[in-house]
């Protein structure tokens, strides 16, 4: 019960304030984190910011092409990029942020599974290199970041739990689930379903043991990637 080898690479966007590169075995996304000095119209005047997110997945990024999303995004990719900025907002105090936003960019470059639960972990590492770029101009204080985030997928297959699900992984697994953790090990969201066979309490204690310590894991790749920036 091990995740797959796992790199996150930073500054490999020169425009953006900050960005990453995450790779999760065969999955690799493109997370970047761009800085607007305003808010949207129902913020405005409410003295906060806002931590919002978009996430694509590249036309050949799996086995077939698939389209791009030109006119209306689809309700796959509605439910990640509202997951990515639930997520990512638990980490920043928007108070301190001040009225200016940051659109969080996840592009999916090849999926092996795991896609959401990578451009959460990757994007939570650009957005504080953003945050850091923020702070070193004396436009917010260092405080503004209250915490990480990572995610991580879990599955129960014959009775064993399997974390960082590849796609055959995923598609083969009794249980499916994702689990969002902040930092400091708080649950930010628990998605599961019982794709075959029904769980129990137990292992669904034993899922969340698996993905608490991947997360554990996880995190010491994020502040070692921060930190090389």
């Amino acid at each position: 019960m091990q995740i797959r080898p796992v790199s996150i690479e930073t500054g490999v966007n020169r425009y953006a304030e900050g960005s990453a590169l995450i790779k999760s075995g065969n999955t690799h996304v493109l997370c970047t984190a761009s800085i607007e000095e305003s808010v949207p119209g129902w913020l405005k005047g409410k003295g906060q910011g806002w931590v919002t997110a978009e996430y694509a997945m590249l036309p050949r990024a799996t086995h077939t092409r698939s389209k791009r999303d030109r006119e209306k995004v689809s309700g796959r990719t509605q439910e990640i990029q509202r997951l990515i900025g639930r997520a990512l907002r638990t980490m920043i105090d928007l108070k301190q942020l001040g009225e200016r936003s940051i659109m969080i960019d996840c592009d999916v470059l090849q999926a092996d599974g795991g896609t959401r639960t990578a451009s959460i972990t990757g994007a939570c590492v650009a957005l504080q290199l953003a945050v850091k770029k923020l702070v070193s101009e004396g436009k917010i204080p260092a405080t503004v970041l209250t915490d990480s985030v990572a995610a991580v997928s879990v599955g129960m297959k014959a009775g064993e739990v399997l974390v960082d699900l590849d796609y055959n992984e995923d598609s083969s697994c009794d249980v499916d689930m994702n689990f969002v953790v902040t930092g400091q090990g708080l649950f930010v969201e628990v998605q599961g379903t019982a794709e075959k066979t029904a769980f129990s309490q137990d292992q669904l204690t034993r899922m969340t043991h698996g993905a608490l310590t991947a997360i554990e894991e996880l995190k010491k790749i994020q502040i070692a990637a921060a930190a090389s920036n």
